[in-house]
């Protein structure tokens, strides 16, 4: 089953990433770039704009990089900001683009004309979990109740997810209600442009459940504000130890979602090779574990030609699975 395949192989990848790391430890206080412009194609609040934050924090705070900056740049589905990056090449190549499996999606059903391959790929870095999250004062608290809501009248059971339809949120969604025996083409899907608006049409009523990164909603969660009641890891994740994964409540799927850096096409070896460096030292810091704890990310680090090879294989699977569900 594509679904199944594609969280399988989704995860094996991300476990063997993180396993082959192998660098030797860093000591610290070495600068290997002067600076970095990180470019976010969307808005604050949401996962992007978390892991170039958390990366430029991480990278900066431990000394490999002087100084980061940031420029939010929403629009078309993350496609202006990889336009932006590809007709300004030449400008850019002090910038680097953080995206996600999104890229692959989108660039799949022509939300956008671009791909990763237009693009130079610096590093996949880390990986997030889907969850399915619920408002505090929901009366809903697992996913037995969200489908027992839905079976019992599917219109007035919206899911939110702060991507495109067909897009990842929606993708994870349709995965998580086909696992559970529902027609995944029947879900009512609601898009917002970003993770922050999904989340403030959840806490509004507007939507029943949303589908969003881990890490977006991990913090709301400890903070009383949303009851996490799904998430698509093989276990627990230390982050939120009480919210517990589909697998345990009867729902066989699982899902990793990528983030990772891209830079200006025609950008400079020595420029690329400064990044990769930089990025593949930030891994044995403090400053870096602190970040990825408090976010519940997964280290994946992929650099140069393995990203290429993983992003070439996720098209593929998460192409196959877009035209069974009726996305493609």
């Amino acid at each position: 089953m594509l679904t199944s395949k594609l969280s399988r192989r989704a995860f094996a990848a991300a476990t063997a990433a993180a396993l082959s790391l192998g660098a030797p430890a860093f000591a610290g206080g070495h600068q290997v770039v002067d600076s970095i412009h990180f470019l976010i194609p969307g808005g604050a609040g949401g996962g992007w704009d978390g892991t170039a934050r958390g990366t430029g924090e991480a990278l900066t705070n431990s000394g490999l990089v002087g100084t980061a900056s940031y420029e939010n740049m929403s629009g078309g589905g993350g496609g202006k900001a990889i336009g932006y990056l590809i007709e300004n090449a030449e400008s850019n190549h002090g910038t680097l683009m953080v995206n996600s499996t999104p890229i692959v999606i989108r660039s799949l059903t022509g939300v956008f004309p671009h791909n990763f391959r237009d693009l130079t790929l610096v590093s996949g870095t880390i990986g997030d979990y889907a969850a399915m999250v619920v408002g505090k004062d929901s009366p809903i608290n697992s996913m037995a109740d969200l489908i027992a809501a839905y079976d019992a009248d599917p219109g007035a059971t919206a899911i939110g997810g702060g991507s495109v339809p067909g897009g990842m949120d929606h993708l994870v969604a349709a995965m998580v209600m086909e696992a559970a025996g529902k027609d995944a083409l029947g879900v009512k899907y609601i898009p917002y442009d970003a993770g922050g608006k999904a989340m403030a049409a959840l806490l509004s009523g507007e939507i029943s459940a949303l589908s969003t990164g881990f890490s977006e909603a991990v913090d709301l969660a400890n903070a009383g504000e949303v009851k996490i009641i799904g998430v698509t890891s093989a276990e627990r994740v230390p982050a939120a130890p009480d919210a517990k994964t589909m697998k345990e409540q009867g729902i066989d799927t699982t899902f990793v979602n990528w983030r990772g850096f891209f830079g200006a096409p025609g950008l400079p070896e020595d420029k690329l090779a400064m990044y990769q460096d930089a990025i593949a030292k930030m891994y044995d810091t403090p400053e870096w574990e602190e970040v990825r704890a408090r976010n519940g990310w997964v280290n994946i680090h992929n650099p140069g030609d393995e990203f290429e090879a993983f992003l070439e294989d996720q098209e593929k699977v998460i192409g196959d699975l877009m035209k069974k569900l009726g996305f493609l």
